[in-house]
């Protein structure tokens, strides 16, 4: 690939490592929406500042940055350089490596957006988190708590002890227990799976709560769930702080 050059407003980045996400193998499947050929894939990424655009004065040759390409049509990181508006990045904490950076952006981005912009979850309140030790739910569990939620994930059970390293108060074996008859009352559910999990949901959920799924809907009755219990709005309860 030729080497870009950066826009006004724009810094090049020589990527050192790029993540790769479930957008990434359904767009290379002709799943999604981008079909222009031949593309580039890739959003996430982590790398150095290697020339800065016309206006940019938050960055300069030589910093470390990680951010995510504007989506979908800033696609990219898949390359040896790329180009990006200068505020879709951040300066690469040292604590971090490249890789560790380049895999962080799109599924912290979508875990803050759904528990932070979208649901408000603040002190007190109830979250469960399914694939709690995935992509999303990993970062979603770590959010929550920060935020003063009751934390409860979802996960298989080797992976409990990694999932209550992250701060949840109680984790729930998908594959032993059905959560929808051992939780009950929740502020907020995060679902990054659809189908019959996020159906099932619906029935875990206080009335008012908030269900985010991160899939679009396959059932169409869901809308009607979502609306029943809206309907049936209450004050909402709280589980003790403590872990269980």
């Amino acid at each position: 690939m030729p080497r870009p050059a950066p826009g006004p407003g724009q810094i090049l980045v020589a990527v050192r490592a790029a993540g790769v996400n479930p957008t990434d193998w359904k767009h290379r499947s002709g799943a999604l929406f981008l079909d222009r050929l031949p593309l580039v894939l890739g959003w996430d990424v982590s790398g150095v500042v290697e020339a800065v655009g016309f206006g940019v004065t938050v960055f300069k040759p030589g910093d470390e940055v990680f951010g995510m390409l504007p989506y979908p049509y800033g696609v990219g990181s898949h390359a040896e350089y790329v180009t990006g508006p200068a505020r879709a990045f951040a300066r690469k904490p040292a604590e971090l490596d490249h890789v560790q950076a380049g895999a962080l952006p799109l599924a912290a981005l979508t875990a803050y957006q759904a528990i932070v912009d979208t649901a408000r979850v603040g002190p007190g309140q109830q979250v469960l988190i399914h694939a709690a030790a995935g992509g999303v739910g990993h970062l979603a569990v770590q959010i929550a708590k920060a935020r003063g939620a009751y934390v409860i994930g979802t996960a298989s059970a080797p992976k409990h002890a990694f999932v209550r390293s992250l701060g949840a108060d109680e984790v729930i074996d998908y594959r032993t227990t059905d959560f929808a008859e051992a939780v009950r009352d929740v502020d907020m559910v995060l679902d990054p799976l659809s189908g019959d999990t996020r159906t099932r949901s619906f029935d875990v959920l206080r009335p008012g709560g908030t269900l985010v799924s991160l899939l679009p809907p396959t059932d169409p009755d869901d809308a009607a769930r979502a609306a029943a219990k809206e309907s049936a709005r209450r004050p909402s309860s709280s589980r003790p702080t403590t872990p269980a």
